[in-house]
């Protein structure tokens, strides 16, 4: 139940609905998932998610971001998802970086940068605000920078940098490095000769280094032979 316009009443009807929908299976699975998050969860699945942002983004989303409250993950995760709906950069700017701020988990982080499409219209500006949170040492918001790359700016004109910025981290944190290792999975299926010189002498730490080769490995999209040869490249 989507309101046609947002004030403080019907966003209360609106969490009340969200409440009602709720799947109490998914919630325990997912919340085994999705841990040390400071947001309470629902328990609602993605899907459903993306078609309630997309009622929510026919109507004022301002409006709605006014009145929006952070108590539950299934809030936080629409707003994210409305936020990537907007198609007026001047507006999706205005909320984007206060939306980041927000991200305190892998699930709100990945579903929001998988969703902005917006970022490759406008690359200019958000890949090199992607590689300046990439260098950022809060865990969420360097994981969004990440993965913001991993999804939209894979590509040969911005590898270069791309290598830089991963040598420059310097951090020990899960999520960071586990981003890395999936970004550079990325880069090596889809630009296989560069990425494998970046593989063979990097400054990634121990953890980062094989996690990457692991994911290359896990890949379909990567030979047998391919895979055999990049675990001789695992640090002991």
């Amino acid at each position: 139940m989507v309101p046609e316009n947002w004030n403080k009443d019907n966003y209360k009807k609106f969490v009340e609905y969200l409440i009602s929908i709720k799947d109490e299976k998914y919630k325990e699975f997912h919340n085994s998932l999705v841990l040390n998050s400071k947001y309470e969860m629902i328990g609602i699945r993605l899907p459903s998610m993306r078609k309630i942002a997309k009622e929510i983004s026919k109507t004022d989303i301002e409006e709605f971001l006014k009145y929006s409250q952070n108590k539950y993950y299934e809030e936080v995760m629409i707003q994210g998802l409305v936020i990537s709906n907007v198609k007026d950069e001047e507006i999706f700017y205005k909320y984007f970086k206060s939306h980041v701020n927000k991200i305190d988990n892998w699930a709100l982080c990945d579903s929001f940068c998988n969703s902005v499409k917006i970022v490759k219209k406008y690359e200019e500006k958000y890949f090199p605000l992607s590689i300046e949170m990439c260098l950022n040492e809060k865990e969420f918001i360097s994981r969004t920078g990440l993965v913001i790359i991993l999804s939209h700016f894979v590509e040969e004109k911005y590898l270069k940098e791309i290598f830089n910025t991963l040598n420059k981290i310097k951090s020990d944190k899960f999520y960071i490095n586990m981003a890395q290792a999936w970004l550079i999975c990325e880069l090596y299926i889809k630009h296989p000769k560069e990425t494998l010189k970046f593989v063979k002498q990097n400054n990634l730490n121990k953890f980062t280094h094989n996690k990457a080769i692991s994911k290359i490995h896990d890949s379909f999209r990567v030979s047998k032979e391919d895979k055999e040869y990049l675990n001789e490249l695992r640090r002991k």
